[in-house]
C-alpha cells in the first residue's frame, strides 16, 4: 500500500486558499491514524482550550533560544514577535511510529529545511489562477480586502519560488477538488505521480 517515498517526511506548501487544509482534512478523515502533523514548538502563550503538546508544544523564549542554539529545529520562524519551529525530535517520533509525519510551512521554512539532511519530499499546492484565489479568501468573509491584498502579495512571491527549477518535487494545481485530492493522496502515499506544470496565473 504504501509507495517508495513512505519514510521520507512530506513538506507540504503552498498560498493561503489554495486548498491545502481541505486536502489535508480530507487525508487525514479517510486515512486516521498513518498520517501525522509534527507538533511544532512556540514561545506565545497558549489559548483557550489548547493543549501543551496537541497544538503546539509551548516553551519559553529561553526555552526555544537553547533548543535552536543546540540544532534542534528543521526550521524556524519569528512572526509578531513570537517565535515557532519544528524540532528533529517532532519529526523523529512520528517516524518511530510508523505513520508518515507531514509538514505544513511556508516559504521560509521550505529554504531552511533544504540547507538540512531531512530529506523529505516537497509538494506545492498551487491555485489556478490569482483571481480564483482572490475570490475564494474573499468568500471565507473572514478577511479584510487589506488582507486579501497581503495574501495575495505573498502568493505571488510563493508561487515565484515553487516555478524554480527543481524546488518541488510536485505541484498540484486544485482547480478541481477530487482531481487535486487524488493526486495529493498518491504523493501522501509515497507512490511517483507527474506533477503539475505551474498555470500562467493572471495579475
Amino acid at each position: 500500500m504504501y509507495g517508495l517515498h513512505w519514510s521520507r517526511p512530506l513538506v507540504l506548501s503552498g498560498p493561503s486558499g489554495s486548498g491545502k487544509s481541505t486536502l489535508l482534512k480530507r487525508l487525514f478523515g479517510e486515512f486516521p491514524g498513518q498520517f501525522a502533523f509534527s507538533v511544532s514548538h512556540t514561545t506565545r502563550a497558549p489559548r483557550p482550550g489548547e493543549v501543551n503538546g496537541v497544538q503546539y508544544h509551548f516553551v519559553s523564549r529561553e526555552d526555544f533560544i537553547s533548543l535552536l542554539n543546540q540544532g534542534g529545529f528543521v526550521e524556524h520562524a519569528e512572526f509578531s514577535g513570537n517565535l515557532y519551529g519544528t524540532s528533529k525530535h517532532a519529526i523523529a517520533s512520528i517516524i518511530k511510529s510508523g505513520k508518515r509525519c507531514i509538514l505544513d510551512i511556508e516559504v521560509q521554512g521550505v529554504r531552511q529545511i533544504k540547507e538540512t539532511d531531512l530529506n523529505p519530499v516537497y509538494c506545492f499546492i498551487s491555485p489556478p489562477t490569482l483571481s480564483i484565489l482572490r475570490d475564494r479568501l474573499v468568500s471565507r468573509g473572514t478577511e479584510s480586502e487589506a488582507a486579501v491584498q497581503k495574501r495575495l502579495k505573498t502568493a505571488l512571491f510563493e508561487i515565484d519560488y515553487a516555478k524554480l527549477l527543481g524546488t518541488h518535487d510536485y505541484i498540484i494545481v486544485n482547480d478541481d477538488l477530487d482531481r487535486a485530492y487524488t493526486l495529493f493522496k498518491s504523493v501522501a502515499f509515497g507512490e511517483l505521480v507527474s506533477g503539475d506544470p505551474l498555470p500562467p496565473l493572471d495579475h
